[in-house]
């Protein structure tokens, strides 16, 4: 059964709420159960685990705050509380990763093997971490959420994670005297990918934050909508910047000099309405009318069969 935008951000709530549980769950096992079999992989992906909880925690916030309405103090809305809880979850993972690789690195010279019984909160831990990531980014990239999509990269690195842990704890109980660090350096493995990855979510959600411009493929979108309402001649300049989960575009259109403010306005109002309607990933629209410098009286350029009149959605 489809669901609307507000229907999928409920989704996406809940989805954060579920992690919250799940992720405390998963971490308070992992690093008991490491500690109880010695270890350092296991607990090292444990407190990966604890981070995915803070993670999903500010997630569910950023949601929240985004999803609030316009007012007269944020007239495009609260969609950046959104991104930044994008950039928060990047942070924390480079923190945890960081704090990760160097306990991981402090007890390398301590060699007790680990327990078999290490592998078994691993097992689950991947199952679960599968089936959650692959439903944040479906959800995530329905409804334009950056910091849903970064809790999804959270829960594949914290499948990477648990495949790691699994192997160096294998090594190791394979054969310990050959594989006797298997445990630690499986930690420090943990601590990297953590990085690494937080590394890439940071960088993306700055380019929201500093109003890169959608991709060339969202951006040819906008022409041939505004190009089907009567009167609309040309696009002169186009931009956009992402506020939340959606974009703000701001668009010069060139009209008939000859027409009266009255009418340019209209056909910008029909443009604007036209452009939230069909594109989905459009917020709203601010157009500017400018005088087309093609000869006077001359048709728009696209064919009358093409026009077709807009209707709010």
């Amino acid at each position: 059964m489809p669901f609307g935008d507000a229907g999928y951000e409920r989704i996406g709530r809940r989805l954060a709420l579920i992690s919250v549980a799940v992720g405390t769950l998963l971490a308070i096992v992992k690093i008991i159960v490491g500690l109880l079999a010695n270890s350092t992989a296991l607990v090292s992906d444990g407190f990966e685990s604890g981070a995915d909880v803070v993670s999903s925690g500010i997630v569910f916030l950023g949601l929240v705050l985004g999803s609030r309405p316009p007012d007269q103090n944020h007239p495009y809305g609260h969609g950046r509380y959104e991104t930044l809880a994008g950039l928060a979850v990047g942070g924390l993972l480079l923190l945890t990763g960081v704090g990760i690789f160097w306990r991981s690195f402090e007890t390398l010279d301590r060699s007790q093997p680990p327990l078999a019984f290490a592998l078994y909160p691993l097992g689950v831990a991947a199952v679960v971490k599968v089936a959650l990531a692959v439903t944040k980014k479906r959800i995530g990239r329905r409804i334009g959420s950056s910091s849903l999509e970064a809790d999804a990269w959270h829960d594949i690195t914290d499948l990477l994670s648990t495949v790691v842990a699994f192997s160096a704890i294998g090594l190791e109980l394979f054969d310990p005297i050959r594989f006797s660090t298997a445990d630690h350096v499986g930690g420090m493995v943990i601590g990297l990918i953590v990085v690494f990855v937080a590394i890439r979510l940071v960088w993306n959600t700055v380019a929201f934050l500093t109003d890169t411009m959608p991709g060339h493929e969202l951006m040819e979108q906008i022409r041939p909508v505004a190009l089907t309402i009567p009167g609309a001649m040309d696009i002169e300049k186009c931009y956009a910047r992402r506020t939340g989960m959606k974009y703000h575009v701001d668009l010069h259109l060139e009209v008939d000099p000859e027409l009266t403010v009255r009418q340019s306005h209209s056909i910008a109002e029909e443009v604007r309405i036209a452009i939230r309607g069909r594109l989905s990933w459009v917020a709203d629209v601010l157009v500017h009318v400018e005088p087309w410098p093609g000869p006077k009286g001359a048709a728009p350029r696209l064919p009358q069969r093409d026009r077709v009149r807009p209707r709010e959605q």
